[in-house]
């Protein structure tokens, strides 16, 4: 049987960088425009856009779209 080492990660869908410790999750309880989003309070190996005002479900927010640093897939945002 194998033995778990190392912290638990997430990982970018597409090239599957590393993106951010399952330390990092505040929640899993989060909706984003195509289902199921988390909420990190840090992520590493993103590149962040540039802010813009979006309406979430939750109302008027400035974020920024944040992109793998290696693929460039959009990950998900960042509050503002």
């Amino acid at each position: 049987m194998a033995e778990f080492v190392g912290p638990r990660l997430y990982s970018c869908c597409n090239c599957r960088n590393h993106v951010a410790l399952h330390d990092d999750v505040i929640s899993k309880a989060f909706q984003g425009r195509n289902g199921r989003a988390f909420l990190f309070s840090h992520a590493m190996n993103i590149t962040v856009g540039p802010k813009e005002n979006r309406q979430l479900m939750t109302g008027l927010h400035t974020v920024a779209d944040a992109s793998c640093c290696d693929c460039h897939e959009v990950l998900g945002w960042k509050y503002e």
